[in-house]
């Protein structure tokens, strides 16, 4: 059995939306120090609230790369509300698994989305719920 799926083997030899946005609206940056994983995401947000582009650049495993070009595309078109509910559940589910060891992957990816949106927030001036980051 392979200890990865095609999915991620994908993800991580063909990343979707590797890169930097000059004048991001919105950008969360997350580390593990345990791992030395560190990914930033960057949001372009228009004036209706959907993400017109994403784009990240992640230094790390094969996991972490498959799980920050997974997660920009799952909000990729998506209103900042919805955003920030994507769970690293949802990343594992779409990347179909990620050995158990490499969970902390999917995890990294869900903080650095809503590391995004809360500096979305806060340079826009918009007021947030800060336990759901929601707008309010």
């Amino acid at each position: 059995m392979a200890l990865y799926s095609e999915k991620v083997m994908e993800h991580f030899t063909n990343p979707q939306n590797v890169g930097k946005i000059e004048n991001a609206d919105g950008v969360g940056e997350v580390g593990n120090a345990r791992c030395g994983d560190i990914m930033k995401i960057y949001l372009k947000v228009n004036d209706e609230g959907i993400i017109e582009d994403v784009k990240f650049n992640t230094f790390g495993c094969a996991s972490a790369i498959a799980s920050s070009s997974m997660a920009t595309c799952l909000i990729k078109g998506k209103h900042i509300n919805d955003a920030v509910e994507l769970s690293n559940k949802a990343v594992v589910e779409a990347l179909d698994g990620l050995p158990a060891v490499k969970i902390h992957c999917s995890v990294l990816a869900e903080e650095a989305i809503k590391d995004a949106v809360k500096d979305y927030y806060e340079r826009s001036g918009i007021a947030y719920d800060p336990v759901t980051l929601k707008m309010k």
